[in-house]
């Protein structure tokens, strides 16, 4: 019990109350209530449940009162154009808010793409006001965690389907894959094959998905021997066109689902002696600088990294102030880039 002027208050229950509750020690009990990552999902899940249940008041380490002014963006890496562009979109977004960025990179696991444990506990101990997730995914761990510190952020792109509720802002990859083939039909291709990324990621199942779309309301037939899947891997990619190549009756032209497995078409393409676009057109997707420094010149579908990443930064600031936007999925337009690596399948365009 406590005192409050004359009157006696009765206080809430005790972490040894919430101990007993969950079945764990204290000091258990005490990690999750301070973010802690070196507990069990299931301890975890038991200690949140018995906080709730018995109405244990914790004053959260996140406090976005006491630091308004500041966000927290965690990237993959530092060394790649992608992350060039998705700072430079959060930098504008966060000036024109009033808003200081911290940025952490070199987080996450060679395989998988899930950050290290620890970091976490680094995050709240800066005490920004929210955070900006551009990784390929959080564990279901880290979702509860985030969520039971009641911590604003938003994903930026993620590989795949978040939990419900979640913000995130991505691309209308489908309609890129559309508008790619689309391009490739309108130049007279018919045998046109597909380099994929990952198999189970959101982009890359709906990128070829939309290819798939395309060449059905063209009356063209889906061809399964031209798929390839390199898992967003140059090297893989180049493997990939080889394997293309070496078909029976190879495709005359490739779209590719990303600019950097483009460029390892493009080096197998040159090992066999084959010119892009006269033997091989060319599209890829993302639209990074490696497009236009390419040769010859790229034609991609544009997604507007920076753009989404702005998105991303203001969907956040409005869940700091205390705001639900109305969607989880924002999506913002792709569209085709033309450049030099398409043209007329060899020989010109089929008479039927």
């Amino acid at each position: 019990m406590v005192r409050a002027g004359s009157v006696r208050v009765p206080a809430g229950p005790t972490l040894a109350v919430v101990a007993r509750e969950a079945g764990v020690s204290v000091p258990t009990a005490s990690k999750v209530v301070n973010g802690r990552e070196d507990v069990a999902p299931e301890t975890r899940r038991r200690v949140t449940e018995a906080l709730d249940r018995l109405g244990y008041v914790r004053r959260p380490r996140f406090d976005t009162a006491r630091t308004q002014g500041l966000v927290d963006l965690v990237v993959h890496s530092l060394q790649s154009p992608w992350s060039g562009a998705v700072l430079h979109g959060v930098e504008a977004a966060a000036y024109e808010a009033g808003l200081e960025v911290v940025v952490s990179a070199g987080l996450t696991r060679p395989r998988g793409g899930r950050p290290e444990r620890g970091w976490l506990d680094k995050l709240t101990a800066r005490g920004s006001s929210g955070v900006l997730f551009n990784l390929p995914e959080l564990s279901p761990s880290q979702y509860a965690w985030l969520d039971h510190q009641r911590i604003p952020y938003a994903l930026i792109d993620p590989a795949h389907e978040p939990p419900a509720g979640v913000v995130s802002v991505g691309a209308a990859n489908w309609q890129g894959g559309v508008s790619a083939t689309e391009h490739l039909l309108g130049l007279g291709h018919r045998r046109i094959a597909v380099i994929a990324g990952h198999r189970r990621t959101l982009c890359g199942s709906a990128r070829v998905a939309g290819h798939r779309s395309a060449l059905a309301s063209a009356g063209v037939r889906h061809r399964a021997d031209y798929v390839r899947h390199a898992d967003f891997d140059e090297a893989t990619a180049r493997r990939c066109m080889h394997e293309l190549l070496d078909l029976p009756e190879p495709p005359t032209a490739v779209f590719v689902c990303s600019d950097r497995m483009a460029l390892g078409a493009y080096q197998a393409l040159a090992e066999r002696e084959l010119r892009v676009p006269d033997d091989m057109s060319v599209v890829g997707f993302d639209d990074l600088p490696e497009a236009r420094w390419a040769a010859p010149a790229l034609t991609t579908v544009r997604q507007p990294l920076g753009e989404m990443a702005a998105t991303a930064l203001r969907l956040l600031v409005r869940m700091m102030h205390g705001e639900r936007p109305e969607g989880t999925r924002t999506e913002l337009s792709t569209r085709l880039v033309r450049r030099s690596s398409t043209a007329e399948p060899p020989g010109g365009r089929p008479t039927v």
